[in-house]
């Protein structure tokens, strides 16, 4: 919180695996509607020149990425990440979570999806073969930026007009 109020709302970035069209639809939002977009990752991200994107990176160490995110966010500030785990410890301190795919995880569905995580995981640990995440189709690109786009018309400043 500032002088002024609560700090504006930012969007924070699991970089490590987010695909590259998804960025790019955050770096056109970050300018229209000027917020604050951070990628975070262990490894350099490439991003264009702005004033209201950054990259920032962490050491490689497990969940490292998680941490500085969930360290950094505040209430209300939306966290792009396909992982489960962070994704539940954002939820649990009031930021909003979507994954690429433009689902949203809220308290009503993380423990399901939690639970569904880890079975699978249980699963490769005992040799099954579980199949990777489906193809990533245009479906999901307009799923994630219908998300988005609702999360910026309840947090991006009110005199920018929102779309994709």
């Amino acid at each position: 919180m500032n002088a002024s109020g609560p700090a504006a709302p930012q969007i924070w970035v699991d970089g490590d695996a987010c695909p590259s069209v998804i960025k790019a639809i955050l770096f056109r939002a970050a300018e229209r509607a000027r917020i604050h977009v951070t990628l975070i990752a262990n490894h350099s991200l490439s991003r264009p020149p702005s004033r209201y994107i950054r990259a920032l990176v962490v050491s490689g160490g497990l969940d490292e990425a998680d941490n500085e995110i969930v360290e950094r966010m505040q209430p209300r500030d939306l966290v792009v990440t396909q992982d489960i785990p962070l994704a539940a410890r954002v939820v649990e301190k009031g930021g909003v979570a979507i994954n690429p795919r433009g689902e949203r995880y809220t308290p009503d569905n993380m423990a399901e999806r939690l639970s569904m995580r880890n079975f699978s995981e249980e699963l490769r640990g005992a040799g099954v073969q579980t199949g990777g995440p489906s193809a990533f189709h245009a479906r999901d690109r307009q799923a994630f930026a219908n998300q988005l786009d609702r999360w910026l018309a309840q947090h991006a400043p009110k005199n920018i007009v929102s779309g994709e």
